[in-house]
C-alpha cells in the first residue's frame, strides 16, 4: 500500500508541476488543434478525406505531445538534481518510473481525443471501432511515452533532448503510414518503417477508423506492446548504468 500511495503522490506532483500549467495546458491544446485543422483545411476533398488524415493526426498529436513532455520533466529534474531524491526514496526503480511517465501518457491520451473530438462536427464518426481504436490510442501513448524516456534519459539538457527527439519524430510522419501507404515507399525503407513501433500504432488507427489493416490487429496490439517493455527495460537499464553506477 505505501508503494502505492507513493506512486500516486509522484504522479500528481508531477501534473502540479509540470501537466496543470499554463504553457503545457495550452501546448496540449494548441498543438493537436493547429495539427487537426491544418490538415482539415489543407486536404480540401471532402468530408471523406478527414476521416483518412485523422489516423496520422491523432498519433501525431500522441507522439509530439508525449515526447516533449518527458524532455522537460525527467531532464529538468535530473539537470537540477531533484530527481537524485526520488531515487533515493524507498520504491522500487520500475514503480518510479512508471509514476514519472504515468502523467505523459494521459497526457497523450487526451491529446488524442482533441482530434477526434473537432472530427466529430464535421464528419460521422459511428462506424469507428472503439474497441481498437481506445487500446490503439492507449499503446501509442505509453509507447511515445517510453520512446521519450528513453531520449531523456540518454541527454543532460532539455534542448539536446528536445533536438534528439526530432531524429526520431520526423522520420516517423514520413515511414509511419500515417498519411500515405507504407506500400508506396521505396523498397530499401520499408524495413526502416517497420522497425518504428508508430507504424503499428498508425495500422492499428487506419484499421480503426476506416478499415484496411496492413496486419491483424492482435499482431499490431503485441508488437506495440513489445515495443513498450523494450524501451521502458533499455530506458532503466540507462538509469542504472548512467545515473545510479
Amino acid at each position: 500500500m505505501r508503494l502505492w500511495i507513493a506512486f500516486w503522490n509522484i504522479v500528481v506532483k508531477d501534473f502540479r508541476t509540470y501537466y496543470l500549467k499554463p504553457p503545457n495546458i495550452s501546448w496540449g491544446l494548441i498543438f493537436p488543434l493547429a495539427w487537426t485543422g491544418m490538415f482539415f483545411i489543407k486536404s480540401g476533398k471532402g468530408m471523406e478525406s478527414i476521416s483518412s488524415i485523422l489516423p496520422g493526426v491523432i498519433a501525431l498529436s500522441i507522439l509530439f505531445g508525449t515526447t516533449s513532455l518527458l524532455a522537460v520533466t525527467v531532464t529538468f529534474e535530473k539537470k537540477n538534481r531533484s530527481f537524485e531524491r526520488l531515487l533515493l526514496a524507498p520504491i522500487p526503480l520500475e514503480l518510479l518510473m512508471l509514476a514519472k511517465t504515468s502523467g505523459a501518457i494521459l497526457f497523450g491520451v487526451f491529446n488524442a481525443f482533441i482530434p477526434v473530438l473537432m472530427a466529430a462536427f464535421l464528419v460521422d464518426l459511428g462506424h469507428v471501432n472503439w474497441l481498437v481504436f481506445i487500446p490503439a490510442v492507449v499503446l501509442i501513448s505509453v509507447a511515445s511515452t517510453f520512446l521519450g524516456l528513453f531520449i531523456a534519459v540518454a541527454v543532460s539538457e532539455v534542448f539536446e533532448a528536445q533536438t534528439f527527439s526530432n531524429f526520431f519524430r520526423f522520420p516517423m510522419i514520413f515511414l509511419c503510414g500515417l498519411f500515405f501507404p507504407i506500400s508506396a515507399l521505396p523498397v530499401f525503407l520499408k524495413p526502416l518503417a517497420y522497425a518504428l513501433p508508430l507504424t503499428y500504432g498508425a495500422d492499428l488507427l487506419h484499421g480503426a477508423i476506416h478499415g484496411g489493416n496492413i496486419l491483424s490487429v492482435p499482431i499490431d496490439l503485441a508488437i506495440l506492446a513489445i515495443f513498450c517493455v523494450g524501451l521502458f527495460m533499455v530506458s532503466l537499464r540507462n538509469i542504472r548504468r548512467r545515473w545510479i553506477a
